[in-house]
């Protein structure tokens, strides 16, 4: 009975003029909903295919230029190897003078505090590739493959910042002087200063004093006996003008630059004990350095003028665009420093001093730097 009503009422309805277009009308409805959902969805859906499609070929072509690149700054870090004659070194350990000792104690003082002002003059958002690289916070701390090992007042900070440049080099802002001053606390506090690194990417730091001290190579080479190492050099006077100067901005009451040079000011005869000197030495603190290392892990720079420009706003150099980059960069407010008048005489008895080390640099390494 209730079956038969149901169907008596369908029957009825369909049969009903109003009640039919009513039907009609809520079908069309309902198929129209139905189509603009389905534009909807899929017009939602496109651009995510388009995006994901450019990203995968951006990523393989992003994938092909740093390996390309990497390539390319490996053969740069891996220099050819140079021949060199071992000659028998004929410099003697100076005696130290007590005020020269005391000066170059307070030196070390000096080298920490313009260590920071380095690191607060270049406080600085990180690369663009940098941050995406590790916005996730991934990658891990390594030991550094690679080391900036000197020398003082050579260009050591203006070299880690063209580098850092390099989406695949990740260095150290601050010196750890881990190899000369803080090698008691040991590696896994040395690895824990370094920045993470991705797989690939190379890590760096740099300390200059490290190129003077006698047990820098030992103690490297028992991290890691295929660290590659970076020396910049520079003209050894103009060298130890410059550490004169950066001591002199700290401490103005220090001797001057002339009675600091000479044991012996009527003889000419130069205080080898004195550090701004004897940094300058450059064949007697590679001839260590080379007890434990072959000259092919070691790659010798030069910074020049040509590296950088003088910024009329800031009062001292910064360095030039570098390719990747958006903009100049500028050093530390310790930068460019306006060197003293020295007397020629002074600077010609030094360049005489160092012309004999100059040589014997010179073959060493086999590359005439051209001091002379």
């Amino acid at each position: 009975m209730e079956y038969s009503l149901i169907c008596h009422n369908l029957y009825a309805f369909s049969y009903s003029p109003v009640k039919k277009k009513l039907l009609l009308l809520c079908i069309m409805f309902l198929l129209w909903v139905y189509m603009l959902y389905s534009c909807v969805g899929y017009c939602t859906t496109m651009p995510s295919l388009v995006v994901d499609t450019y990203r995968g070929k951006e990523t393989e072509s992003a994938g092909k230029r740093t390996a390309s690149g990497r390539a390319e700054l490996m053969s740069k870090l891996l220099p050819r190897p140079q021949s060199w004659v071992d000659l028998e070194s004929d410099y003697d350990e100076p005696s130290v003078r007590t005020a020269s000792r005391d000066l170059l104690n307070n030196e070390i003082e000096v080298d920490r505090a313009d260590d920071w002002d380095e690191i607060r003059g270049e406080q600085r958002s990180p690369e663009p590739s940098a941050m995406s690289s590790f916005s996730n916070g991934s990658g891990s701390k390594k030991l550094p493959q690679a080391i900036i090992i000197g020398v003082k007042k050579g260009g050591t900070r203006a070299l880690l910042e063209f580098l850092r440049v390099h989406p695949d080099i990740r260095a150290v802002g601050a010196e750890p002087h881990f190899f000369d001053r803080n090698y008691d606390n040991g590696l896994d506090w040395y690895r824990d200063l370094m920045p993470k690194t991705l797989e690939g990417q190379i890590t760096m730091e740099k300390t200059p004093s490290y190129f003077v001290t006698k047990e820098a190579p030992a103690r490297i080479y028992a991290m890691s006996r295929d660290t590659k190492l970076i020396v910049v050099v520079r003209d050894p006077v103009t060298r130890a003008v410059s550490d004169y100067t950066q001591t002199l901005s700290k401490k103005p009451d220090i001797p001057t630059f002339e009675s600091l040079t000479f044991k012996n000011r009527t003889t000419g005869l130069i205080d080898t004990s004195w550090s701004a000197v004897q940094i300058g030495i450059y064949a007697k603190h590679l001839d260590n350095w080379l007890q434990f290392f072959p000259m092919r892990q070691i790659l010798f720079r030069i910074i020049t003028d040509k590296h950088f420009y003088f910024n009329q706003t800031k009062g001292f150099p910064c360095l030039k665009k570098a390719e990747g980059s958006s903009k100049p960069h500028c050093l530390g407010k310790t930068k460019g420093r306006t060197h003293p008048n020295i007397h020629p005489e002074v600077l010609q008895r030094l360049r005489d001093f160092y012309r004999p080390f100059n040589m014997k640099f010179y073959q060493m390494t086999g590359h005439n730097f051209g001091w002379d």
